[in-house]
């Protein structure tokens, strides 16, 4: 087998093979397959996985799992650092780099599509890093006034931002009311300064789909036997360490619905439902962000597929050379 950077080879550009698609499709078991037969290392992308001790909700894979292929940008930071894309971005490029280097193939793969963007097409920002004292006031504000508060606030400083960011989405509204107070700017202009340039990177981008009704299923029977594996206790034990639920990583499906129902917010069933339903929307907008991509080459996974095999031989026969 020749190296992946020969195989790849063109115009000097690093090889880097994306995994994309929708939460629970099955990116993980088939990027892990990838790097076995092409003899590559994985780059996650999914902007919750890089904290500690957040395994369950996040479907975070083990060590067993991993089936002794190394992966990268998992377990990175604690649940209280404020971990952002520009953070991901020098990181994961760091990494490729050096995978390249020894001559494996960089595998990306995740559901979080700015992450991807961000690493494929050379996004630049302004004004990229928090200001940890402005967001803490901006925290402090949300737990005593309420999102509906924070909201009207990013309503009357930016209504362009305020038109993109749904009122309940917390997390967002902080980030561009944090870069108002930051910069001195609305952060709709911080995006308008965002340059999509040509990617560095010699791309094999794969998405992987499932007909709708079969993930939702799945997306169904994923969160039971997260609930079966523990996800409570490990919100619980998130809590008990201290970690608040206003911080950005408590805010991510699962943590946030059983974080309310510890609190007394939602009952057992409300918690159970809830977190279905929004994971299921999660999907839906993941493939929203990446199906306009006419870079990637689609693969459909049936339900009843007990293994990635069948869709490896089509996968490998794109990169030539290898398979």
């Amino acid at each position: 087998m020749k190296d992946a950077a020969e195989n790849f080879s063109e115009q000097n550009l690093i090889p880097l093979l994306c995994v994309v698609g929708p939460t629970a499709v099955g990116k993980t078991e088939t990027a892990i397959e990838l790097a076995r037969k092409l003899g590559g290392e994985i780059i996650s992308a999914d902007s919750v996985q890089v904290y500690r001790y957040m395994d369950i909700g996040t479907a975070k894979p083990t060590i067993e799992e991993r089936k002794g292929v190394p992966h990268h940008m998992i377990d990175i930071v604690k649940p209280d650092i404020n971990f952002t894309v520009y953070d991901y971005q020098k990181k994961a490029q760091n990494h490729i780099n050096k995978i390249h280097n020894k001559g494996k193939l960089p595998i990306l793969t995740g559901g979080t599509g700015l992450y991807i963007k961000a690493v494929i097409d050379q996004y630049t920002f302004r004004g990229g890093k928090a200001n940890v004292s402005v967001r803490k006031r901006l925290q402090k504000k949300l737990e005593l006034k309420g999102k509906e508060h924070l909201y009207r606030l990013l309503q009357t400083i930016d209504p362009a931002a305020a038109k993109r960011v749904h009122p309940n989405d917390s997390r967002r509204v902080i980030r561009a009311l944090e870069f108002f107070h930051s910069t001195g700017e609305p952060i709709s202009t911080q995006w308008k300064h965002t340059k999509k340039k040509q990617s560095n990177y010699k791309l094999i981008m794969i998405g992987l789909t499932m007909n709708k009704k079969n993930l939702y299923e799945k997306i169904n029977r994923r969160v039971d036997l997260m609930i079966k594996k523990g996800l409570l206790q490990e919100v619980e034990g998130l809590l008990e360490k201290g970690y608040k639920t206003t911080l950005k990583s408590m805010q991510s499906l699962g943590y946030s619905h059983f974080a309310r129902f510890l609190k007394g917010e939602h009952d057992w069933e409300t918690a159970v439902t809830t977190l279905k339903r929004d994971t299921r929307r999660y999907a839906k907008r993941q493939l929203t962000w990446f199906r306009p991509d006419s870079r990637i080459s689609w693969y459909e996974r049936k339900p009843n597929d007990m293994k990635v095999d069948p869709i490896l031989d089509n996968i490998c026969y794109k990169i030539e050379g290898y398979c």
